[in-house]
């Protein structure tokens, strides 16, 4: 099985991992996840970001110019 993730990062995030990968605020997490930017999954009351969407989500940023 190949996975793009290090083996010693975990496959499902939980919101306050984002906030350390992505050096973003808790609530900036939850809204990218509101709108359906950061897919994410819902196990009962936990919601859990796979690290592949995370890592998807940077390869689609765009640099911005100054």
């Amino acid at each position: 099985m190949t996975t793009t993730a290090h083996s010693s990062s975990p496959v499902l995030c939980t919101v306050k991992d984002a906030v350390v990968l992505l050096r973003l605020g808790r609530s900036t997490i939850y809204e990218l996840m509101a709108s359906g930017e950061l897919p994410f999954i819902k196990l009962g009351r936990a919601r859990r970001i796979k690290r592949a969407d995370i890592d998807a989500f940077v390869d689609q940023l765009q640099p911005q110019s100054i």
